[in-house]
This record gives structure tokens, sequence and C-alpha cells, in this order.
């Protein structure tokens, strides 16, 4: 699957976008990918397991109640994400790429681990939830310093042309992580019962990440820095309204995304379906979202970034109410795996594009800082609260289709943006000015 995603690429050398030779092999690619993809798969298996999770540190007579402690634990690792992205992405600007990126892994290393070892409320009450907080908050720093400098060495060691093929793989990897938790899901799910499933299937999934991110680190310390490739760069200081369209586009993308991972909980929680057909969904969902995020990098690059951005957020708009309405009327499998594929390929189709476009807007020695910044502090405010915001909803509403309508409205507030967005494709460019 990881050649999959990188066979997209082709060649891997060529003149980077400071116009200097870059001799990236795609194993060296392959580390920043694995990297990307393991650390959000730490991140997202959370969410997957809330309810679960739950159960385990939030013993309620309810178990909405249960689900919605679980969730605003969840959100929390979201709040240090901008401090994360600010205080990392600066480091990143002034020593490097490289040398943030192994730390962002250490840093998830330890949270992952500790999560998964933490006890129950049973075993030390009130301490159980507060670890769990703790850890939680050290997820998000980590995760907030890793996708601005991880964003930016795609873009720097891609050739000029490329740079959407490149950068769509930070997305694609966050999807590919959605498709591994699925899998293990539906692997425990299947081979545990119900009772060890809820109690400790959560933490074995939780290690397996954990326990690969060793091998992961020590690709990376054999990585180039690309910071010395950009530094040719001419410094074109961003407009001031390029903070505030990019953060109505990342609003709406991480709306979106964080909707399409609620998915697995919606369907067991709401629809009542097993969670072995929920992880099933959630491979899909993976799956497609990869597909539309490689394919929407390419296009970008060859058609440019803005119409990328305006169909995938007019069809995301458009498609998402008619695809849980059909989840909520036929909750079958056949069902279920053509609504979640089909909305899912077009979430994941505009994201790499508006990466891309943001990174492209600013001068190398801003990047990292102000993509991480902007990315991190936009998933705060919308990305972390969603799931919580839309289990709300639907008991508030009593609507199953509160998670369609919630994601509908941020669609056609972040097109306003797309709309705002000025074009900054390399190829466009340059026949705007043969024009």
């Amino acid at each position: 699957m990881s050649y999959f995603i990188l066979a997209h690429l082709g060649h891997v050398s060529g003149e980077s976008g400071g116009g200097v030779k870059a001799h990236l092999t795609k194993g060296q690619l392959a580390a920043v990918v694995a990297g990307n993809a393991l650390e959000f798969y730490d991140f997202l298996i959370f969410g997957f397991f809330a309810i679960q999770i739950g159960q385990v540190f939030f013993p309620q007579d309810s178990a909405t109640a249960s689900l919605l402690k679980t969730l605003a634990v969840f959100g929390a690792g979201f709040l240090t994400r901008p401090l994360g992205g600010l205080v990392l992405g600066r480091l990143s600007d002034r020593i490097g790429r490289k040398p943030v990126m192994l730390a962002t892994f250490g840093l998830m290393g330890v949270s992952i681990a500790g999560l998964a070892c933490t006890p129950s409320y049973a075993s030390i009450g009130v301490a159980a939830p507060l670890l769990a907080l703790l850890f939680r908050l050290l997820q998000g720093f980590a995760l907030g310093g890793e996708v601005g400098p991880t964003t930016a060495y795609l873009m720097e060691a891609a050739p000029l042309r490329q740079r959407g093929r490149y950068v769509s793989l930070q997305n694609a990897t966050q999807y590919f992580a959605v498709l591994c938790v699925g899998i293990v899901g539906a692997v425990l799910g299947g081979l545990l019962p119900e009772g060890a499933f809820a109690q400790w299937g959560w933490r074995v999934a939780m290690l397996l990440g954990a326990g690969v991110i060793p091998f992961a680190y020590m690709l990376r310390r054999r990585l180039p820095e690309t910071l010395h490739i950009a530094s040719g760069e001419a410094v074109v200081p961003p407009s001031r309204a390029v903070a505030g369209v990019a953060l109505l586009m990342i609003a709406a993308t991480t709306i979106s995304t964080y909707t399409m991972n609620y998915v697995s909980t919606y369907v067991q929680h709401t629809l009542g379906v097993a969670p072995t057909l929920a992880s099933i969904c959630t491979v899909i969902c993976g799956l497609c979202a990869m597909t539309g995020a490689l394919t929407g990098g390419r296009l970008s690059d060859r058609i440019g970034r803005k119409p990328v951005l305006l169909i995938g957020g007019s069809a995301v708009m458009l498609l998402g109410v008619p695809c849980f309405f059909a989840m909520l009327l036929s909750p079958t499998g056949p069902v279920l795996a053509l609504a979640a594929g089909v909305m899912s390929f077009f979430i994941g189709l505009f994201p790499p594009a508006v990466l891309t476009s943001i990174a492209e807007s600013y001068p190398v020695m801003l990047r990292a800082r102000s993509l991480g910044f902007l990315y991190a502090l936009a998933v705060a405010l919308f990305g972390g609260s969603a799931q919580y915001v839309v289990t709300w909803l639907i008991d508030v509403t009593g609507s199953p289709l509160a998670p369609a309508w919630y994601m509908t409205g941020a669609m056609a507030v972040g097109l306003i943006g797309m709309l705002a967005m000025r074009e900054t494709a390399p190829v466009f460019l340059t026949r705007a000015k043969r024009a």
C-alpha cells in the first residue's frame, strides 16, 4: 500500500522549488510518508475507539454521556496543536525540517504508549481520565508541530511542477492511517470477544502504532535537509488576507475530514451497526479518501489549485446530506460502503490543493510556522470539536442527519475562502505570464 501511494510520484529527482537539483529517493520520501501516517494513526485511534475508551475511563449510566466525555478528551488534544505548530514550526524555519520531525516522533511515541498503558477508572479512580487528558495534550502538541515542517519538506523536495503531487502525500497518508485504523479495528473485532474488545482491544491497537515508531524514527534520521534547498527562493511577503482565507479553507477541510472519521462511531452509536461492519466502513473511507487525495494532487499540478478546490468543495457540500440519508435509510453493508466511499473520495480530493496553495503563498523562512500554526489553529477550533458537536447535535435535535448538515454548512463557508484564494500553481502562473 505504501508503494501504491509513492508510485504516483514517478521520478523523484529533478529541479526543486528553489532551482536546485533535488536527489531524493523514493525510500527517503517513504520515511516522511510513513512517519506522517504513523502519527495520524496514533492520533486517530483514540477517536475510532471512543465508545470503548469511554467505558474504561468514563463509566456512566448514559452511553451518550460517556461518549461525550470521551470525545471531550479527544478534542482536548487539539488545544495544544496551535502551540505545537507555532513553537515547533518556528524551530523548523530556523534550524531545519529534519530535527523537528525527529522531535515530534519522540513526543508522539511517549504519549501514545503512555495512553495505552494508563489503568482504568475502576483501578485508579479519577487519576485515569486525568492521565488520559495529559497524554492527549502531549499528542496534540507533537502533531501540531508535525504538519508544517512535513508539508514544507515535501514541497521543497518536489520538482517545481509536481508540488501538488508531493504535498498530496501529506493528505494521502492521513487517510492511509484511517484505513489502517479500520483494518486493525476489523481484525480485533473479529478475533476478540466483545468484552475483551471493549476493555483492552483498543490498547493493543495503540501499542501497534507505538511499536513501529522507533523503526520509522531511524528512517527519518537518514533524511537530507531541505531548508537549504529552498533558501534561494525569493522572499515575497504574503497578503494579509491570505491568513483569513487559509483559515476558512482549512476549517472546511478539517470539519469534513473529522466528520468522515466519525462515520465509524456514527454507524455504531446512532444506527446500531456492529463494530466489525463499522471498521469496514472506516477502511473504505480511508481508501477512497486516499485515492481522492492522490488524484487531487495530480490534478492541481495540471489544471491549477483553484479548480480542484472548487470541484472538491462543491461536491462535498452537495453530497453530504444525500450520503448520510442513504446510510440512515438502509444501514446495510453495500449502502454504507457506497455512500461512505463516494463522500470520502471528494472529501480527500481538495485538501492537497489547500495545503499546497497555502504553502506556496509563504516564503521559505515563514513557511513551516505559518502553515503549521494556521492549520493547527483551524483544526483546534473546528476539527477537535467536530465529533463532539455532531454527537451533541444528534442528541439535542434528535436528527441523525445533523452531521451532514454541519459538514454542509462548513463547506459553504469554506467555498468562500476557496473563491477568494489566488491561483499559485506554477503551470498556471507560467501560462498567465505568456498571455
